[in-house]
């Protein structure tokens, strides 16, 4: 179904519900551009979101089996602010529903996703009594530029397998004391360009998993105001992480004027091929089960 703009959605919703608990989790995907969209629609349908939604211009065309399967908004994606304020609509008009939100050339991975859909993970994440998952944001590239000088390529993806860090999150409330449970996370292209990125667009952790609440508004950092939802973990022990594995940065680089003449190249030592399964991303500690086996 196609709806020319967020409003017609959000009154198509309010009539009959097309997001909701029975319907199971709901995909948000913000197309920025052409890059990859296809890939990015069907690896997330093939995760198991039961609803996707696809913010994205008119100018953007997709295959006619994709657009059956999900609803496309019109969207400006590139406004400022267009993000959070599409999500925190969607939150209002879809109480109690599990979210997920996402760009092009974006693509979720969770632990033992090749034989777990996603709401068994939403599932048994629902029962330690959390209501947001912490995702780590993970930096693709193509290894060689010149035959890919947008940064982008599926079967010459590449990842840096160390070289993250964390830092506490100081609460501004409390003199600047550490918030609890709460940390920001460094690394990939973001740390290794970091002249070419603005500070407040360094870190990788972003809530990209969620369940809609009352009252619950979502911040330009990829933060929530309910600062439960930003923690990593619950008091009692460790919870499951995922990660986003994304060449959003790495195209914004190469796009940029002011980056892609300084770049020859993303490789470095500590560079690897990504191997497109969730064992890699586990093994080299990008994201954890909890206590899920």
């Amino acid at each position: 179904m196609t709806y020319d703009s967020l409003e017609a959605f959000l009154k198509a919703q309010k009539a009959a519900p097309l997001v909701a608990p029975s319907l199971g989790p709901a995909a948000m995907i913000f197309v920025e551009d052409d890059i990859e969209v296809d890939t990015t629609l069907r690896h997330h349908l093939q995760a198991g979101f039961k609803t996707l939604l696809a913010f994205m211009p008119d100018r953007i065309t997709l295959p006619k089996d994709l657009e059956e399967r999900l609803h496309r908004i019109t969207y400006d994606t590139r406004q400022h602010g267009a993000l959070p304020h599409a999500v925190n609509a969607i939150i209002k008009a879809a109480p109690n529903t599990w979210l997920y939100y996402c760009y092009n050339a974006e693509y979720l991975f969770y632990p033992f996703c090749e034989s777990r859909g996603i709401g068994e993970l939403l599932a048994f994440h629902t029962e330690e009594r959390r209501s947001a998952l912490l995702t780590y944001v993970v930096d693709l590239y193509a290894a060689d530029l010149g035959a890919h000088p947008n940064a982008v390529s599926l079967e010459d993806a590449h990842l840096d397998k160390s070289g993250y860090y964390a830092l506490a999150r100081s609460d501004a409330g409390k003199n600047g004391h550490p918030k609890e449970r709460q940390l920001d996370f460094f690394g990939g292209l973001r740390w290794r360009f970091e002249e070419h990125i603005p500070a407040k667009r360094r870190k990788i952790d972003r809530i990209a998993l969620f369940r809609a609440a009352p009252d619950l508004t979502l911040r330009e950092d990829h933060t929530f105001n309910i600062e439960e939802y930003n923690t990593y973990a619950c008091p009692w022990h460790n919870n499951i992480t995922a990660t986003i594995c994304s060449f959003r940065t790495a195209k914004a680089l190469k796009h940029n004027p002011g980056s892609t003449f300084d770049i020859d190249t993303f490789r470095w030592h500590n560079s690897t091929a990504f191997e497109w399964h969730s064992r890699q991303l586990l093994d080299l500690g990008l994201m954890e089960p909890g206590q899920w086996f």
